[in-house]
């Protein structure tokens, strides 16, 4: 009888020490997702500053150069080029002034791109899940499917997540010689008080509809390049491969929906100081007028400085994300 105590004691003994280190190993498995999806986030808010701080000279030439179609002199419609507008900036501003709202945009990008990579891996995982996808995902055209619909969801969250900031980013740029706006705080307010909470939100139908598109080409279109590459040439830098593809994935997402971020862009800047507003229509309407008024030209006002942008700056933001999220990876193995 004693024997028997003995045994059910020491297997109820052995049961636990077995529980115990399940207990643990899950344990351990919930602290290293939780590690996953905050080194995710912060790869992401990195590299999404990183890169911005990078090109912001670039970003805000090309923001002059989509509002210039909002102005009714001639003279202003007629900038000659990209160097004359950097010269005038620099001896009328200063050097600077290139990074004039870089502040916000990176208060922006650090949320943007965080909540942008972060719900793209979720987005793509759940897809692959729901579609049934994840047994073929050597199959090219399932591969393109998921990148692009999972690109475009993480895209609308990011931009419906923090579009206030990226409207104090777009109005503090767009500044020139007469100052309306101090700061991110000041704008935020004065945005609020001229024209309304629902005035932080304006052009964010436009932004989405040109946002979804833009994350979903580019995420698509990097995932395609990068695995043809490797497959082709598996010894080449990771970190050269991520840049090249990010840069080609700029280059045609922006190509494909530039007038889109046009229209968004001069949606945003209406209203300032009680100015008129140009644009009473919608989309469709707004395109309209600006190729009656500027030709189908005006649509891609300010497209060369945005491919001088984009070249870098979303092959720097793909290179950073990469590189931070092995490094991470590496790091939470070794705890």
């Amino acid at each position: 009888m004693v024997m028997r105590t003995e045994a059910r004691v020491s297997v109820s003994s052995g049961q636990s020490v077995v529980g115990n280190k399940a207990s643990s190993h899950r344990l351990t498995q919930d602290q290293r997702s939780h590690i996953e999806s905050a080194s995710q986030l912060l790869a992401g808010g990195i590299a999404g500053a990183f890169s911005k701080t990078c090109t912001a000279p670039l970003s805000r030439l090309t923001i002059l150069f989509q509002v210039q179609g909002m102005h009714t002199n001639a003279a202003a419609l007629k900038k000659p080029s990209i160097l004359h507008e950097a010269s005038r900036i620099l001896n009328e501003e200063g050097l600077k002034a290139f990074w004039k709202g870089n502040l916000v945009t990176i208060a922006h990008r650090l949320p943007y791109s965080s909540v942008n990579f972060y719900t793209y891996e979720h987005y793509k995982k759940f897809l692959y899940m729901v579609t049934g996808m994840e047994n073929h995902r050597e199959s090219i055209s399932s591969n393109v499917f998921v990148h692009f619909v999972a690109g475009g969801l993480a895209g609308i969250t990011a931009a419906s997540a923090t579009y206030p900031l990226d409207l104090v980013r777009t109005r503090l740029a767009a500044q020139t010689k007469v100052i309306y706006y101090t700061g991110i705080w000041n704008t935020l307010r004065t945005i609020s008080t001229d024209e309304g909470i629902l005035g932080l939100y304006k052009g964010l139908g436009t932004t989405l509809v040109g946002v979804g598109p833009s994350i979903a080409i580019s995420f698509s279109a990097y995932e395609s390049l990068r695995s043809y590459w490797m497959s082709n040439r598996p010894h080449d830098s990771p970190v050269v491969v991520s840049l090249a593809c990010g840069s080609l994935s700029g280059i045609a997402s922006s190509t494909a929906t530039f007038p889109l971020d046009l229209v968004r862009r001069r949606k945003q800047l209406e209203g300032i100081g009680g100015r008129a507003v140009v644009y009473k229509t919608g989309l469709l309407g707004t395109l309209k007028r600006i190729v009656k008024t500027e030709g189908v030209r005006g649509l891609y006002r300010g497209i060369l400085p945005e491919y001088y942008k984009v070249v870098p700056g979303v092959g720097i933001c793909f290179m950073t994300y990469e590189t931070l999220k092995l490094y991470f990876m590496d790091l939470s193995s070794k705890l």
